[in-house]
This record gives structure tokens, C-alpha cells and sequence, in this order.
């Protein structure tokens, strides 16, 4: 007889402990032991919650090297759930064999796992292939693709909330803690009998009421500089969505600026200034027509504006021309800094509005939400776990499947809070999602083509950038480690058949089959790969964290990102005032509903995992486990430079702190 010493490692989630029965065979490639129940000195105690327990499994023989395990849960007692993280297991030889688990088991069905050694298809083990093709088999099936609305992405089938399965739920803690920030906003609001109020607020200081308790050091600042035109630049830049502005070189023609307008006393000539590149433009065209919401039987207004910016030699982008609407018109003016104060007040209110109904449902919820459910559904319908892919990719689709079904339910479904506060809210979303969809492409999800496409590469102050840069090159370099330790050439790439079913679902799921968005469909070079995986972990890390965590701190000063506007815009000058601003703004109830859904969603959970942290040990072979550790570091520096420069700033850029960023798209 020979024996095998078996260490069970059972998860520190919440309820991961059992005391129902264990049961495990070993599969070797020259045989496989009996079902053998894992009993030791502890009893019911061995598979406690984080608890590490080690049994024998003997065997007539030695069955060679090891492939797969098989777990089965017994009911004894009380039917309970299990949530194992790994099995080590150390042969008669002297060797030990991991087997990363990391999953949920809810029932007494036999379970396989993969010994966590990376492995394609095409070299795996001929007595595993059978497993292998079982094992996405029942993926397939845990993992469908549904049609939420036509022309957006699809994304998995999930009627109700017991349609997701176990894995990709919420740990409790973070369930207990998502519902704890919601009720008592929530109880706060309505205890400041702001909830449900339909009231106007009589003037801007009042709106400081719906922040109290909820402030941070970067809203308490935007509420003291809303409506400087040099802070109104800033944000265009290191706001919560930097992903509109670019360079102009030549005016579009439904945007007729003269040098009269914008540089009066002839200080500077467009022309000049363009050559110069000091021009920007921030233009919301996809917005041009969006059917806007009708909130408590009142239509709401929504414009669609082109917004001229100019860099001073002062090294500041302010605002020097507003259009509110595309067609230019005479009762469409072009409002400009010298306009009377409400004038061009409430024409930039305009363009902040349409900038937060921009940025939630593309910057945000299209390009960082819906994508990564597109990246993380795909990976898990199409790879099995003993993939190389899946071990790389696998802690950065941590909880967006759970996140974007909340999502759908309870923010954009018929009576959701952006449905029922927000301009876009409903028809308008799909429409707007429809539109956005159509003008991503691959070049634009990749930050360093991007800012080159927009022309942004030498902005001065541009901390996204900067950041985003960093962040994109060390992510670059951690993935061609790992992807060119296994992928010694392009052949292996083009012959791994999972691969380029990963890829062909996010083409054609993702993306609606659209060859003129650039994203491949099927990869053919190792580069290629290492460029697309690299997009994949920066949208779902960084570039969410870019668009998501500031939220709070530019949004909740209502009046610097209005959820929707109820008064149409001004159609000639020289006719708003502080009470027609104050008409125009939202209401009570809507601001309250809206600044709580922004301090819901910018609040991390207790149970967060930064960028490049993996709790779970998927990988066996020391390569990658070494490239971990390298990654970890750069992030580490790259983190400690970020605090030295914001030390020296007024508005401290944060959301490319590697130390701030999640791995996944958690909220």
C-alpha cells in the first residue's frame, strides 16, 4: 500500500464551512484510488470556515502523476454549503500536486477539479479531455447568453436573483454591507423629508441639506468651485469622465465660433490657437434627439451641446463657447464667459447634465459594466479552469456578474432610480446605449491609442493620462509574461480552439459581429493576444475605477452633474436669472434619490481586492507565481509615486492609485 497526504483548504468567506461528509478520489495517469471519506482527530471540525485539514488516502499502488481529484459532499446531518479554496496533495514520490478550487459545492453530485497545472487543449492529458468537455458542458449550460435589448451588448441569462449561480454571487459581507449603505441613505432621507419631496429648493446653499454626513474633501471642493470656468475645464481632464474631450484643429460647421466671440480685443486668433493646439472640443452629438424621461408627469429636458475649450498660457482649460444644441440657430445661441452671469451659468448646467447622462450610460455603464459581463461570461462559457486564460483572467470578473444583475434590476429596470431621476432614464438609455455602442472601437478602449486618436498626448495636467499610461504598460508587460510563458509561438495561439471561442463569443456577443469596431475575431499572434488581454484587465481594473469611484465626489454637489434639467434651455440671451436657474435644476426628491445612488455606488466594500492582488492560488507553476509578485511591485512604485504627486495638488487625482483600483468590476 502506498499512502497520499491530502490538505484540504477550506475558504474564509462567510458560511464556507461544512459538516456534511467529504468524499475524494485521486486520478492518476496510471489509475485512480477509491472514494474514500477524509476523516481525521477533528471531526465535524475539519471543514470549518479557514480551516486547513490534512487526511490519508491510500492506495494498492502508486497511480502515477496526478490529473484531477473528485469531491463529494455527503449530507449528515443539516444539508449545508461548501466552499473549498484549494487540495493539496502530496504523492508517495515526494511531490506535491495543487488543485485550486476556489468554488462553491451545493449539492452531493461528484465534482472534478483540474491538477493547477495550466494546460490548452491540444496537450492535455488524453484521460482528461473527457472531464475537460464535461466540465464546459455544464458551463455552457450555468452560463447563457441573453438579449437584454437589441443593438447593446448581451449579457447573461439571469431572470432572478437565484438564476446566478453560487459562484459569481456576492460574498454575505458584502451583501450585508450593499444593503446596509442603501437603507440608511435611504432612512436618512426620508427622515430629512427629502425622499419623496416634489419641492423646488429655494436657492443653491439650501442644496447642501441632501449632503450632510455624506461629504468628501473632493466634493466639499467642488461645491466651493462649481462655477469656475477654469474647475469646469479641469473635470474635462480628471473629472469622473475624461473620455469626451479632444483636440480641435478645424470648428465643425454646426458650430460657428468667430474669433469676435471668443477672443475679443484680438489677444489670441482661433486660428492661431488651433495650429497651436490649444483648441479642444467636448462634443455630445450621440445625445442629439435622445427622447428625454418624463419624471412625475413632467418632461424633462436633455440637450445634446458642443462646448469650445481653450488651454491659457497659464496651462488651464477653460470653456470659451457653448452651443446647448447642434443645429445652429437663432434661437439656439452660442453662449460665451462674457454672457451675463445666469446666461452662461446655466448654459454650462446644461452641459454638465448632458455630461452625466453621457458618462453613466457610456463611459460607465456601456464600456466598463456591459463590457466586462461580455469578457467574464464569455470566459466562463468557453474555457475550463485548468486554461491558462481562465487562471489569468478569473479574479478580474470577481462579482460584475452579480453587480450588472442588480444593475438591470434595480437602477435601469422600469422602476429603477436612473429611470425614474434621470434625463435618460428608460427609452432614452436604450437609444443612447444603441448609439454609443456603435462609435466604440477596439482603438478606444486601449488608453494609449485613445489619447493619441483624441490628440492628448503633451495636455499638460492630465492625470488620467499620466496614470492610465503607467498602469497600461505594467499591465502590458505582467500579461506578455504570463501569455509568452505559455504560448512559445503564434501556432499554439491559432490551434488553441477555446481561445478563439473566447474570442468569437465577445465579437460576436459583445460587439454584435461588427468588423468596423476594430475587435478581432480570432487571434492569430501571440501579440495579439497579449493586446487584447491587456484591454480585457485595464477595462475591467482601472479604466472602471477612471469612470466609476469619483461619482461621489464630482456628482454629489448636485448642481455640478444634474441628473436631468426640468426647464427647457434659454433660447435668447440675457433672459435667465437665479430663479430661473433654480426652476431648472432638479428637485428635492430627485436630487436626494440621485446624490444617494452616487454615495452607494463610489463606497468600496470591506471585502475589496486591489489591483493585482489574487487571493486564490491558481497557478502552480512558478513562472507566472514569480510574475505576480514582479507585477505586485511596479504596481507598489507606481502607487507610491501617485502620492508624492498629489501631495503637491489641490484636487489630488486618486483613481489610478493601483492601491485604489479594483481587480474587477465590483460596483
Amino acid at each position: 500500500m502506498v499512502d497520499y497526504e491530502v490538505t484540504v483548504h477550506t475558504g474564509s468567506l462567510a458560511y464556507a464551512g461544512t459538516e456534511n461528509s467529504i468524499f475524494i478520489t485521486l486520478l492518476g495517469q496510471d489509475g485512480e484510488s477509491k472514494s474514500t471519506r477524509l476523516l481525521n482527530f477533528k471531526g465535524l471540525f475539519a471543514f470549518v470556515k479557514e480551516s486547513v485539514s490534512t487526511f490519508t488516502v491510500s492506495c494498492p499502488v502508486s497511480i502515477g502523476e496526478l490529473i484531477l481529484i473528485k469531491l463529494e459532499k455527503t449530507y449528515l446531518f443539516l444539508e449545508d454549503d461548501w466552499f473549498p479554496a484549494k487540495v493539496e496533495v502530496k504523492s508517495p514520490e515526494g511531490h506535491t500536486y495543487n488543485f485550486p478550487i476556489y468554488r462553491w459545492i451545493t449539492d452531493s453530485k461528484v465534482h472534478c477539479f483540474r491538477e493547477g497545472t495550466a494546460l490548452r487543449d491540444f496537450e492535455d492529458h488524453s484521460c482528461a479531455i473527457q472531464f475537460r468537455k464535461q466540465e464546459l458542458e455544464q458551463q455552457d449550460k450555468e452560463y447563457r447568453w441573453h438579449v437584454y435589448a437589441r443593438g447593446i451588448p448581451d449579457c447573461m441569462e439571469a431572470m432572478c436573483y437565484s438564476d446566478l449561480p453560487p459562484d459569481v454571487r456576492f460574498s454575505f459581507t458584502k451583501d450585508i454591507e450593499f444593503v446596509y449603505t442603501l437603507g440608511t441613505g435611504l432612512i436618512h432621507l426620508k427622515l430629512d423629508g427629502l425622499a419623496n419631496s416634489r419641492e423646488k429648493w429655494p436657492d443653491i446653499a439650501a442644496i447642501s441639506v441632501a449632503m450632510q454626513g455624506r461629504s468628501t474633501h473632493i466634493s466639499d471642493y467642488v461645491q466651493q468651485h462649481w462655477r469656475d470656468d477654469d474647475f469646469f475645464g479641469y473635470q474635462y481632464l480628471n473629472g469622473v469622465n475624461p473620455m469626451l474631450i479632444k483636440r480641435c484643429s478645424a470648428l465643425p460647421d454646426n458650430f460657428p465660433v468667430t474669433d469676435e466671440m471668443v477672443f475679443p480685443g484680438d489677444q489670441f486668433s482661433l486660428a492661431d490657437e488651433m495650429k497651436k493646439g490649444n483648441i479642444f472640443l467636448c462634443d455630445y452629438k450621440p445625445l442629439d434627439g435622445v427622447k428625454a424621461n418624463i419624471i412625475d408627469e413632467k418632461q424633462q429636458y436633455l440637450m445634446a451641446p458642443l462646448v469650445l475649450l481653450h488651454k491659457t498660457p497659464e496651462d488651464k482649460l477653460k470653456p470659451i463657447a457653448i452651443q446647448l444644441k447642434q443645429t445652429p440657430a437663432e434661437d439656439n445661441p452660442i453662449f460665451l464667459p462674457t454672457d451675463p452671469e445666469y446666461d452662461w451659468l446655466t448654459a454650462k448646467i446644461f452641459v454638465r447634465s448632458a455630461d452625466f447622462n453621457e458618462h453613466q450610460a457610456n463611459s460607465h455603464l456601456l464600456r466598463t459594466h456591459l463590457l466586462a459581463e461580455v469578457f467574464a461570461v464569455s470566459l466562463l462559457r468557453n474555457l475550463p479552469m485548468v486554461h491558462p486564460l481562465y487562471k489569468l483572467l478569473i479574479p478580474h470578473t470577481h462579482d460584475t456578474l452579480e453587480i450588472n444583475y442588480m444593475a438591470r434590476h434595480h437602477l435601469i429596470s422600469d422602476n429603477g432610480v436612473f429611470t425614474k431621476f434621470a434625463a435618460t432614464g428608460g427609452e432614452g438609455l436604450v437609444t443612447l446605449l444603441q448609439r454609443s455602442l456603435s462609435s466604440v472601437t477596439y482603438t478606444s478602449l486601449c488608453i494609449p491609442e485613445d489619447i493619441a486618436e483624441r490628440g492628448l498626448k503633451d495636455v499638460p495636467n492630465f492625470y488620467y493620462r499620466d496614470d492610465g499610461l503607467k498602469l497600461w504598460d505594467i499591465i502590458y508587460r505582467f500579461v506578455q509574461g504570463v501569455l509568452g510563458f505559455y504560448y512559445k509561438n503564434d501556432d499554439e495561439v491559432q490551434k488553441d480552439s477555446e481561445l478563439q471561442k473566447w474570442i468569437s463569443d465577445i465579437f460576436e456577443h459583445g460587439f454584435l459581429s461588427k468588423a468596423s469596431s476594430g475587435i478581432p475575431q480570432r487571434f492569430t499572434k501571440v501579440e495579439e493576444l497579449v493586446k487584447f488581454v491587456t484591454m480585457v484587465i485595464f477595462t475591467c481594473s482601472a479604466q472602471h475605477s477612471a469612470v466609476n469611484t469619483g461619482q461621489y465626489d464630482y456628482g454629489g454637489w448636485m448642481p455640478n452633474a444634474p441628473t436631468t434639467l426640468y426647464c427647457p434651455p434659454p433660447t435668447k440671451k440675457g433672459t435667465t436669472s437665479q430663479a430661473t436657474m433654480m426652476d431648472t435644476l432638479p428637485d428635492k426628491g430627485t436630487t436626494a434619490n440621485g446624490m444617494s445612488t452616487l454615495w452607494l455606488l463610489s463606497k468600496p466594500s470591506s471585502d475589496d481586492v486591489p489591483l493585482g492582488q489574487y487571493p486564490g492560488d491558481h497557478f502552480s507553476e512558478k513562472m507566472p507565481c514569480e510574475l505576480i509578485k514582479a507585477f505586485q511591485g511596479e504596481l507598489q512604485v507606481l502607487s507610491a509615486r501617485i502620492k508624492i504627486r498629489n501631495l503637491s495638488l489641490e484636487v489630488p487625482y486618486t483613481y489610478m492609485d493601483p492601491e485604489k483600483i479594483e481587480n474587477s468590476v465590483t460596483i
